[in-house]
């Protein structure tokens, strides 16, 4: 197990060690279990009015979770809106921050400073883009099938895919961390 870093300075732009390094997931496979657990997305960005945040049903691509690797997550909108609207204003290509947990559970302390959370999480920067190609829409639709009903080799006509906006993000970053529930005190 690796220790904490507590006393850890970086400069800002670089990506910093995690501070609780104890937490820190660096096991692709592991990674991947926690995507894989997740229904909700939360997908971050700056547009004309401001920054906002969006929670987001998703698909991914399950090769290439981990460190030094980029998870691409898929997601279908309307064809018109905010977050379609920023993507497009971004020359196709807007810069967004994610994050998703789960198992998440309220730990309670002896006092109310020694209250936690047991968590299992990821996060991570890439960028957002409509994706144009029927093909990938169509695998993109499936892929959101799976993670988010369970259902396998869902077929969708070229006019279901057409009916909806499918873009994706591309992940340049990601990290994950857990913390496990502490084993009660004998």
């Amino acid at each position: 197990m690796t220790a904490r870093r507590n006393d850890e300075r970086t400069t800002a732009g670089a990506h910093r060690m995690m501070r609780r390094a104890d937490r820190e997931v660096s096991d692709p496979a592991q990674v991947a279990a926690i995507v894989a657990s997740c229904k909700i997305i939360r997908i971050a960005y700056m547009d004309a009015e401001g920054l906002t945040i969006v929670p987001m049903n998703f698909g991914y691509v399950s090769e290439g979770i981990g460190n030094a690797t980029r998870p691409t997550f898929y997601f279908h909108s309307a064809p018109i809106g905010r977050k379609i609207d920023a993507i497009k204003a971004a020359g196709n290509k807007l810069s967004v921050a994610c994050e998703m947990e789960t198992d998440c559970e309220v730990v309670a302390g002896r006092v109310p400073c020694n209250w936690g959370e047991a968590f299992k999480s990821v996060v991570g920067t890439g960028a957002a883009s409509i994706v144009s190609d029927l093909d990938e829409s169509r695998l993109a639709l499936e892929m959101l099938m799976r993670q988010q009903a369970g259902m396998e080799h869902v077929e969708f006509t070229d006019q279901q895919v057409r009916s909806v906006t499918v873009w994706k993000v591309e992940s340049d970053y990601v990290t994950a961390k857990v913390r496990e529930r502490p084993q009660p005190r004998q």
